[in-house]
């Protein structure tokens, strides 16, 4: 995903209130709220900043922004803060942060290297990738350091969520896997058009273990940490792909250990712990995260859909401003 400079950020805590008139496009009693706002949603997005470059695409399109490797952290944490805003933030909020990524996505267009194909960040194909990468990823950190696997019930709305969050892309929602079954066949799907070039490598391991002088010891020292837990929890071939190579005593180490980080994400859950653990190496996650636990109760509870929400507070495309009180809000699941 292109890297917006500092002043570009998609979302800003400091433009407003997170969740002023509805209660998004999930609620409070949603799994996307429960698992995106959970501590380990930093190891799981470090994970997923990482596999977006085995997509031939969005590999050549971060390389010709560069912007990685001139704010490596940044380019994480802005991420990250997007897709936890698209979880708990309202609907006018999501919807201006994911047309504002659009409008960058689309001057991100160049000519992939090693097929000499023209490749845009907005390829449904692409963002289809981005998409399951980052729930998967978050997901699945939060089961192998959070609170556990989810119940068939919960993973199955989980995945009805992220169904719902894929219509603020360029994908199809019909797409996105529906259950683990779904998303192992995806994986197994795509498996064969991935592929580490590379400038995706440098990616990659740029991300993972960002150099001193760009990040400063406190972030330089958390990343590596992180990067042991993401590769952790990478298939095989993932690791063979990317070039993760870790030594199996690490692998056992965190085994043995998985239950004290599991106490440790337990009490990081805690808002005001939380904030405090995650706001010095993600400044913009804290504060979107700072906000969506101190958020006043919105002027309706109700939940819409991004149809609804684009109806309402949309400027791509078209819009029906004569038809903004038609739109009738779904009630709060």
């Amino acid at each position: 995903m292109p890297h917006p400079s500092a002043e570009e950020v998609p979302v800003s805590p400091d433009r407003g209130p997170l969740r002023s008139l509805d209660n998004g496009f999930f609620g409070p009693d949603s799994v996307s709220w429960r698992v995106w706002t959970s501590p380990t949603s930093l190891i799981g997005f470090q994970r997923a900043v990482v596999l977006e470059h085995f997509d031939p695409s969005l590999a050549a399109a971060v390389a010709d922004s560069g912007g990685i490797y001139e704010d490596p952290h940044g380019r994480l944490d802005q991420t990250l803060a997007y897709f936890l805003t698209v979880a708990v933030g309202d609907s006018r909020t999501v919807v201006q942060a994911s047309e504002f990524l659009m409008r960058v996505h689309a001057k991100a267009t160049g000519v992939e290297p090693i097929t000499g194909k023209r490749y845009s960040a907005n390829n449904p194909e692409s963002q289809l990738w981005i998409h399951i990468t980052g729930w998967h990823s978050v997901l699945k950190c939060y089961e192998l350091y959070g609170p556990g696997r989810l119940s068939k019930t919960d993973e199955d709305r989980y995945w009805a969520e992220c169904r719902i969050a894929a219509e603020l892309q360029t994908c199809d929602p019909a797409d996105v896997p529906r259950n683990r079954e779904e998303v192992k066949a995806y994986f197994e799907k795509v498996r064969p058009q991935l592929s580490s070039s590379e400038r995706a490598h440098r990616g990659m391991h740029y991300l993972l273990y960002p150099p001193f002088r760009k990040v400063g010891f406190r972030i330089w020292a958390a990343s590596r940490f992180t990067a042991i837990l993401s590769i952790h929890s990478l298939p095989t071939w993932m690791r063979r792909t990317g070039g993760f190579h870790q030594w199996r005593l690490i692998d056992l180490g965190i085994r043995i250990a998985r239950p004290f980080i599991r106490i440790g994400t337990r009490i990081a859950k805690v808002p005001r712990i939380g904030i405090t653990v995650i706001s010095p190496v993600a400044p913009v996650t804290g504060k979107v995260l700072r906000q969506h636990y101190r958020s006043a109760p919105p002027q309706t509870p109700a939940v819409l859909s991004p149809t609804q929400a684009r109806e309402l507070h949309g400027t791509m495309g078209s819009r029906r401003s004569d038809q903004q009180q038609a739109v009738t809000p779904t009630p709060n699941r």
